[in-house]
């Protein structure tokens, strides 16, 4: 082999979880960086490279769509190839090997900024990065949340020319809006320009988020958390969430965001296609010991497990998504597997990408080994050890 050609490798002694099944006694065969198959372990090719397990579980690289920061940078503060390459950075010690930076509601010039980052990363192959999510501007105030209210507005012309322009240049592009805030018709535009919109940040009614739904919209943006609840009159967004089959749902799962009964009754009513998929919302503290940091010129303290404004508002999560695999597992008690697929199956799936989440031939050789407690023993992109 020579130059970046990564060689053919096996990998042996672990249980292998495809993101479909388990599979015992069996080898990972790899074709460069790409999953060639699973086959038992007895019939592995000599003279193939072996990377050995002491048992354990492979499982698919983890896929988190919504991430503000890790390793003490905030995309809104870097918005530049630096910053994004240090968040990948951050999160893939905690086997999260294919994310969205996400950009927090700012300026025209902080947005601009990011998007490009986002097409430079792109061409320079940044580990980790497989494009942008960018929550707001358009939003709806009443249910801002830690954004910046005077920043929020509705979506013009130029605004939904530049999603789609972007989306053309980046392998993903998310978005979150609010339907108070973007009209049925834009919705459309853009996801069939390949732009994938999410509902979040809003009071919508059940019936104005189920017409969202059927314009193209294929997420909600952090269950629950910012958003009109449900209730016995008037379902709202949550119930929208919930009982429309094809919506896929993110959701933060560190026990402060959503309760674990909440959690629960939440999986216990979502059916379809759609799945609840897991994110965690993560800001700047990811890998560090920072305490506190800004945004849009408000301090945001680090205060057990919570990330709070001064009035006490949530501001995105102190959470990667390893601890959340771990809370789904063992505090709302869902099987190791589920908790799995949540974490890189479903998202995948709900932006459409087949050749991450999973371990299946094709895929590409993202994985994480884990011990029997949940604990991250190494980490692989494209078959290549990343930590």
């Amino acid at each position: 082999m020579t130059g970046n050609v990564t060689p053919s490798k096996a990998f042996v002694g672990a249980t292998i979880f495809d993101g479909h099944k388990r599979h015992e006694n069996s080898t990972l065969l790899t074709n460069g960086h790409i999953v060639s198959k699973i086959i038992p372990s007895q019939d592995v090719p000599p003279g193939m490279q072996t990377i050995k397990f002491e048992g354990g579980l492979l499982a698919p690289g983890f896929v988190d769509l919504q991430v503000n920061g890790g390793g003490g940078v905030l995309l809104n503060d870097r918005p530049d190839v630096a910053g994004i390459e240090t968040i990948c950075a951050a999160h893939a010690q905690f086997g999260t090997t294919s994310l969205l930076p996400t950009l927090i509601t700012d300026n025209y010039d902080v947005t601009h900024a990011a998007v490009a980052a986002g097409i430079e990363a792109t061409q320079k192959a940044v580990t980790g990065f497989i494009g942008l999510h960018l929550e707001g501007p358009h939003l709806s105030v009443a249910r801002k949340g830690a954004h910046d209210g005077t920043l929020v507005r509705p979506m013009n012309r130029d605004d939904l020319n530049f999603l789609k322009t972007s989306r053309a240049a980046l392998p993903h592009l998310m978005t979150t809006v609010a339907p108070e805030s973007v009209s049925n018709a834009q919705i459309f535009e853009l996801t069939q320009a390949g732009v994938v919109i999410s509902l979040g940040h809003t009071a919508s009614t059940y019936e104005t988020a189920v017409a969202a739904a059927a314009s193209g919209v294929k997420a909600v943006t952090h269950l629950f958390n910012a958003m009109s609840p449900l209730t016995h009159r008037e379902p709202g967004l949550v119930g929208a969430a919930l009982e429309t089959d094809n919506l896929s749902v993110g959701l933060i799962a560190d026990g402060i965001h959503v309760h674990p009964a909440a959690i629960s009754i939440a999986l216990g009513a979502k059916k379809g296609p759609g799945r609840i998929f897991l994110i965690t919302d993560a800001m700047s503290t990811i890998g560090t010991n920072q305490q506190s940091f800004t945004l849009n010129g408000r301090t945001i303290t680090r205060d057990s497990g919570k990330l709070i404004l001064e009035d006490g508002t949530l501001a995105g999560a102190d959470l990667d998504m390893i601890t959340a695999v771990r809370f789904m597992a063992n505090t709302v008690g869902i099987s190791t597997d589920e908790a799995l697929r949540m974490a890189a199956l479903y998202p995948a799936q709900c932006i459409g990408d087949d050749s991450i989440g999973h371990l299946q031939t094709g895929a590409i050789a993202n994985m994480v080994h884990l011990d029997d407690a949940l604990a991250i023993q190494s980490v692989w992109t494209a078959a290549q050890q990343i930590h």
